[in-house]
């Protein structure tokens, strides 16, 4: 394998994760539509490799492909006029997730997927644990904005959580 093989399998295996995480939210946790988000994302991450120019941090970077992917995808959702399905939610199998916690699960990411675009990747970076001055630079507004932006998303969502 060459380098960039090296480099790239290095950054899919330490970022899958997170971009599957961002993928799930902004998809409302539809996993299949997600894994193909993932999956474009990973191949822009691919075809650009060699334009990196490390003028930020490579997770930056990442994410901002991550996040351009999604919100190009729900464009061509809304020109279709078709709105993402919360029936189509799908929440981890795992055994420790009580029924309770899957409903507010469900709830939350209906609550998020109520969000303006730029709100929606705001919170998921944020629940994703960026520190906001990454976030700042992947969104592209002041540190302060996103700052008092977090403060009034949760605001919201808690509301729409415990009303829905």
């Amino acid at each position: 394998m060459g380098n960039k093989e090296n480099t790239y399998q290095k950054i899919y295996d330490e970022n899958y994760p997170k971009v599957m995480r961002l993928c799930m939210g902004y998809t409302g946790g539809n996993e299949s539509l997600a894994k193909d988000l993932v999956q474009e994302t990973f191949i822009k991450i691919w075809q650009n490799l060699d334009q990196f120019r490390n003028e930020s941090a490579i997770g930056t970077w990442i994410y901002r492909i991550c996040v351009n992917t999604c919100l190009a995808e729900i464009k061509r959702e809304r020109k279709k006029d078709r709105e993402l399905q919360i029936e189509s939610l799908q929440v981890s199998n795992s055994d420790d997730i009580s029924v309770e916690k899957e409903e507010m699960l469900i709830q939350l990411y209906s609550c998020i997927n109520s969000l303006n675009s730029t709100n929606k990747a705001i919170i998921l970076l944020e629940l994703e644990g960026l520190p906001q001055l990454e976030i700042s630079e992947i969104i592209g507004i002041k540190h302060e904005a996103i700052r008092t932006r977090v403060h009034r998303i949760k605001q919201q969502l808690t509301k729409c959580v415990n009303n829905g």
